[in-house]
């Protein structure tokens, strides 16, 4: 199956709501509106000359200068039969994080959408049990959002020169003196 059939068929069908697409390496990626994140997924899935019916993955990326589509949510759906592989791309505003679940049509997506709930906040709705599944239940932010520091700024247990920050630096028998 060829990566302009699967993008013929979906413009066919959600035209508009099909924002755009491109082909890295191989595996076509098609950018779409939120609203149909289920619709295409669904389409995808029933169509028999399609069938994409296994979900690979599932997640998101936080861009924090796009306003109003900060948080990219990212399926990977796969073709069993054919092995082709579909990324589908649907951008969501960060004040209402919200897209459909697809837990109904990939049991898959299920822990799936609780890791990006957990790591970027995204409420995916009609979820059976959307909790925390790596983090605790008392963390008030979601860690994976660029506005949080990568590590906590307020330990007092680490030594900045033994990460490499600041300080000099010893390798063997040589001395560099750092910045």
């Amino acid at each position: 199956m060829e990566n302009s059939f699967i993008k013929d068929r979906l413009v066919h069908k959600f035209q508009e709501n099909i924002l755009g697409y491109e082909e890295h390496f191989g595996v076509l990626s098609i950018y779409a509106n939120k609203e149909y994140n289920l619709k295409i997924l669904q389409y995808l899935h029933d169509e028999e000359e399609l069938a994409f019916r296994f979900m690979k993955d599932l997640t998101a990326v936080h861009y924090p200068d796009r306003v109003g589509e900060e948080i990219t949510v990212t399926y990977l759906v796969y073709n069993m039969y054919k092995g082709v592989e579909l990324r589908l791309n649907f951008s969501i505003p960060i004040n209402n994080p919200s897209i459909f679940t697809a837990t109904k049509l990939f049991e898959t997506s299920n822990w799936l959408e609780r890791e990006v709930y957990d790591f970027f906040g995204v409420n995916f709705i009609g979820h059976p049990n959307l909790i925390r599944i790596m983090n605790v239940d008392e963390m008030d932010y979601h860690p994976l959002r660029k506005e949080f520091p990568l590590e906590d700024q307020t330990r007092r247990d680490k030594d900045d020169e033994m990460f490499g920050r600041g300080g000099d630096f010893h390798f063997g028998n040589m001395n560099i003196k750092a910045n």
